[in-house]
């Protein structure tokens, strides 16, 4: 697999890539705010917008998006949120879609 991995994802693209993006963006909210996480993502406009956004909650007020984007142009990304609604620091990963 060619690129580079990391906390900010991969870098490089893989050889049958279709160009896709995804980006994943997961945060884990402080003991209960995960509500408030929850509407602070959901409120995040992304621009430019992605052809797909998912949102998915799981145990430990843990919020997840996915989003996809086509091979033209640079993801738009979340932003971080206001730090008194996070146990811990966001993490993201990018990956590149494979045939």
């Amino acid at each position: 697999m060619t690129g580079e991995t990391g906390e900010t994802g991969v870098t490089g693209r893989t050889s049958g890539s279709d160009g896709t993006t995804a980006l994943m963006w997961e945060a884990r909210a402080a003991d209960g705010r995960g509500a408030e996480l929850l509407a602070w993502v959901r409120a995040q406009p992304l621009v430019p917008e992605p052809a797909r956004r998912e949102t998915y909650t799981a145990p430990g007020d843990r919020v997840l998006v996915i989003t996809h984007w086509p091979e033209a142009g640079e993801p738009g990304e979340l932003p971080d949120p206001p730090g008194e609604l996070l146990y811990r620091p966001v993490h993201r990963w990018r990956f590149t879609r494979v045939e």
